[in-house]
């Protein structure tokens, strides 16, 4: 019976010409992980697994053989070749072809590493069924796809990089060095600012250093100055 599903599908890709059916290579190292990936995904309508590979150098002969949409490509796959060296020579080879790698490692690094090889979709192996099959489809499409939690992290570095960017001089001081700021700006003497906060003098040396370096002053005149546009010269 799924022989018999089996050919009508493939039967209605050739039909279509491959329009409607997203042809797919899976790649991983792990046999039981590949059949059972075979087996949950070929039963889908819109999805024909055109061939299957065990590491990177039998995934790029198979691409180039088979020519699918979208090649599920695991990431570790020892002692074979690695899933990014396997992404990054397949998309020089095949640029069109989409790329999504599946891991186990819910990782940053292992994210950027992914995007910068030329994969298009970076996914779970703890996903959900309907999470992968979405991801598939995804960069079928020419779309990329990420994991939720991955989105949240890649936007949340942006934002934080953006504000950075658009941060002034004295944004970038510390909440001490901004203290000490005050403090010497108001007047008082590196002894006296480190017996108030209860720190030594070497550290509010140390303190004035830096923040001066960071605001690009010299003088104590000019550092008064800056605190007065600040309003820092509060002396409740």
């Amino acid at each position: 019976m799924a022989f018999f599903f089996g050919m009508i599908k493939k039967e209605l890709w050739n039909r279509t010409g491959g329009n409607d059916v997203i042809q797919l290579l899976v790649v991983d190292d792990h046999v039981v992980v590949r059949s059972g990936l075979i087996a949950l995904l070929d039963g889908k309508n819109d999805i024909h697994i055109v061939g299957d590979a065990a590491d990177g150098d039998e995934a790029i002969a198979k691409a180039q053989e088979l020519k699918p949409d979208v090649v599920l490509m695991d990431f570790s796959m020892p002692p074979g070749k690695d899933g990014l060296t396997a992404t990054a020579e397949l998309k020089k080879l095949m640029p069109d072809v989409s790329i999504l790698i599946l891991t186990m490692h819910d990782d940053e690094e292992y994210l950027f590493r992914a995007i910068h090889a030329g994969a298009s979709g970076y996914i779970l192996k703890s996903a959900p069924h309907e999470e992968l099959l979405a991801a598939i489809r995804s960069v079928a499409e020419g779309s990329a796809y990420l994991y939720p939690s991955a989105t949240k992290r890649l936007m949340s570095e942006y934002l934080d990089k953006a504000k950075q960017e658009n941060a002034g001089p004295y944004d970038t001081l510390s909440e001490r060095e901004k203290e000490i700021l005050s403090w010497i700006a108001k007047g008082y003497a590196n002894k006296e600012i480190a017996e108030h906060l209860v720190i030594s003098v070497k550290t509010v040396e140390s303190h004035k250093s830096n923040l001066m370096e960071k605001l690009g002053l010299r003088t104590r005149p000019e550092l008064v100055k800056f605190a007065m546009k600040k309003g820092l010269l509060n002396f409740e």
